[in-house]
């Protein structure tokens, strides 16, 4: 017995002994998590239960010139059900009711919900998915359906919602809008044209709420107001007018078509200020249908042809090295340099000729021997004019991208015997239809070079935040009597020169053709040259409100036809044509109606209490923009088609007419 006894003792001492190194350890373990390591655990246990939420900020507007929406941020819903979550006799009370109710909204049957739904809950599915990229108002009618209004834990439903960018004139000017996204593959920020450009106005700030973790994984605010209050972006006011865009888009759209072009741009800027009143860029798919895919007009430097050789004009005169009534002899249509040929695209040349007759007929041989032969010994001096212009430079434009031009230097490594020949009709040098625009641009502003602009001023609600002013890059391109007689020479290329097909005496343009033959004399040789036509000018003639230019690349040659002046013409004419004989008679850039509301996560929400206060009789729509319009209407319950674009011109069912659900009504936009 003693024996046991001892050896119970033993046993109970090594238990102590091991409950009190335990107790020691745990007591190390608690003073060394409570001092030690407490930071780190009290943070963590923070994370798991106190969290700062981002509270998004509304992203702001792009406007039109006359205050048409051109694009803006809506929320977009997604619906999906828990068929689990409801209770069996809390399910069976409601899924007829459910259905039918979503078979209103939705392009399905109520049986065809009602077995879906059956399925779902059947198969425990927890994520079933009823409908998405539903709009504010479909999504709270939704909300409201038998089951649905019972919540998320009773009644199933599951609400996902993001914000989307919509631009509500369409794929109009879709390059220039713009767009500012993150790149899903790389998760790195990405964006170009004006969302980008005006990025940190139109953004805005996010502000942050902090949040508790309750019961069933929900997460309720700590305090009343947030930690951080967001900052809504700011509205950005484009110098797009969308009547001029509608016409420049489709004139453009039309020649490509006919010529099965490659691709080509068209942009019409206001003569005094710069402002872009309209960029179209249009790309071919391989199907032959056309898109916006690269904003050519600013990004694409290539060799501009004869539209160049107005560099050779201004040059001369400001010299007084030769004048427009100075003779030439074009020499048969052909003069050589270096051992490489300058021709005219009319055989045999023309004979002797002024040299205002030969930039009228765009004669290669004429402008060449002007150039060459005043300047063979001092090319610099040429050179230089056209660095003052600003050619061998970028515009500095907002846009990334933009296109690099090039003019050979002297003394350059590139310089040879053929640079100042060659430079002379177009070639050996690079420039961006918006630079080329640009110059001819100064002609029409007597002399006054002003960088072209997308953006008139950045706007909260009806405060100017900023304004974008007039910016000038050369206050004197050349001289008054320069200007006078290059502009005589501009009119008189339309009436009697090689633009003479466009002329009208009934309105008055005036411009230069071009037809310039890319990658000429480039390493894939024939394989590799194609033609681009091109006609920049100003209208109307004498008093110039407007400056375009159009450049058309890789017309279907099978067609015979591919000179500037009836390739890229016509939509200058077209244009010039539509703007002065359609357009408003109060012509005018309008400001924005202070009573449009600034949006909240949507123009919806604003709507949807509009149109309850009369929700049972039509709206006066005109004058109104064709987004807002949408809007309004289909928080009325109508079914809307839409004809045109811009602000509403009619409307099939008139203003106080009692409002039948479903029933559509047809808006023309102008």
């Amino acid at each position: 017995m003693a024996v046991d006894d001892k050896n119970i003792s033993y046993r109970i001492y090594l238990v102590a002994v091991f409950i009190f190194v335990m107790a020691i350890a745990i007591v190390v373990k608690l003073t060394n998590i409570q001092w030690v390591e407490g930071d780190y655990y009290r943070k963590l246990a923070k994370q798991r239960t106190v969290r700062n939420f981002v509270i998004p900020a509304n992203k702001g507007n792009i406007y039109s010139a006359d205050g048409s929406l051109l694009a803006t941020s809506i929320p977009n819903y997604e619906i999906r059900f828990d068929a689990k979550a409801p209770k069996t006799e809390t399910f069976e009370k409601h899924v007829k009711a459910l259905s039918d109710s979503l078979a209103t909204v939705l392009d399905k049957s109520g049986s065809y919900f009602e077995k879906e739904l059956r399925k779902a809950r059947a198969n425990k599915n927890r994520y079933y998915l009823i409908a998405r990229n539903l709009s504010y108002t479909e999504y709270v009618k939704i909300k409201g359906f038998p089951l649905f209004n019972l919540g998320a834990f009773k009644g199933g439903i599951i609400i996902e919602q993001e914000t989307v960018r919509k631009h509500p004139i369409g794929k109009i000017a879709e390059r220039t809008i713009g767009y500012d996204r993150i790149d899903p593959a790389t998760g790195v920020e990405v964006g170009k044209g004006i969302e980008w450009a005006f990025k940190s106005y139109l953004n805005g700030k996010d502000g942050k709420i902090l949040k508790q973790k309750i019961a069933k994984g929900q997460w309720k605010p700590i305090r009343d107001v947030n930690e951080v209050d967001p900052q809504d972006g700011f509205d950005v006011i484009s110098t797009i007018d969308v009547f001029i865009q509608d016409i420049a888009h489709h004139a453009l759209l039309k020649q490509l078509e006919e010529y099965e072009a490659d691709h080509g741009c068209v942009v019409v800027m206001e003569t005094e200020t710069g402002h872009v009143k309209a960029i179209s860029n249009l790309g071919r798919a391989e199907d032959g249908s056309y898109y916006e895919t690269t904003n050519y007009a600013v990004a694409e430097s290539h060799e501009p042809g004869s539209t160049f050789k107005l560099v050779d004009l201004m040059a001369i005169l400001e010299d007084k090295v030769a004048d427009t009534s100075t003779v030439f002899d074009s020499r048969g249509g052909e003069v050589r340099y270096y051992g490489r040929a300058v021709r005219d695209s009319h055989r045999g040349g023309y004979g002797k000729i002024s040299l205002a007759r030969g930039f009228e007929l765009s004669s290669n041989t004429v402008m060449v021997q002007a150039v060459y032969d005043n300047y063979k010994s001092n090319p610099s001096k040429f050179v230089n004019h056209i660095n003052s212009y600003g050619l061998n430079k970028t515009l500095g434009l907002h846009f990334q991208g933009e296109g690099r031009p090039y003019i050979p230097q002297p003394g350059d490594k590139h310089w040879s015997g053929v640079s100042l020949p060659w430079m002379a009709f177009g070639y050996g040098v690079s420039v961006t239809p918006m630079q080329t625009l640009a110059l001819y641009n100064s002609i029409a502003n007597n002399g006054v070079m002003v960088k072209p602009q997308f953006v008139s001023e950045i706007k909260e609600w009806n405060k100017t935040i900023k304004k974008f002013d007039v910016e000038v890059i050369n206050p004197k391109v050349c001289s008054p009597e320069t200007i006078k007689k290059v502009r005589a020479v501009l009119l008189n290329v339309v009436k009697k020169g090689t633009g003479s097909k466009l002329y009208s005496k009934d309105f008055s343009m005036a411009g230069k053709t071009g037809t310039a033959q890319v990658n000429y004399g480039g390493k894939e040789g024939k394989s590799g040259l194609y033609y681009a036509s091109s006609f920049v000018g100003y209208f109307p003639a004498d008093h110039p409100k407007y400056s375009c230019i159009v450049v058309v690349h890789k017309p279907n040659t099978s067609k015979n036809n591919y000179y500037g002046a009836d390739v890229a013409g016509p939509v200058f004419k077209r244009i010039a044509q539509k703007i002065f004989t359609d357009a408003p008679s109060t012509n005018k850039i309008k400001k924005l109606d202070s009573r449009v509301p600034k949006q909240d996560s949507s123009y919806d929400k604003y709507y949807a209490v509009e149109a309850n206060k009369k929700s049972n009789q039509v709206p006066d729509l005109k004058g109104m923009p064709g987004m807002d319009a949408i809007a309004l209407l289909e928080n009325l319950g109508l079914k809307v088609k839409v004809n045109g674009v811009g602000k509403v011109k009619k409307q099939s069912l008139q203003a106080g007419e009692n409002i039948s659900k479903n029933t559509t009504i047809v808006l023309e936009l102008s």
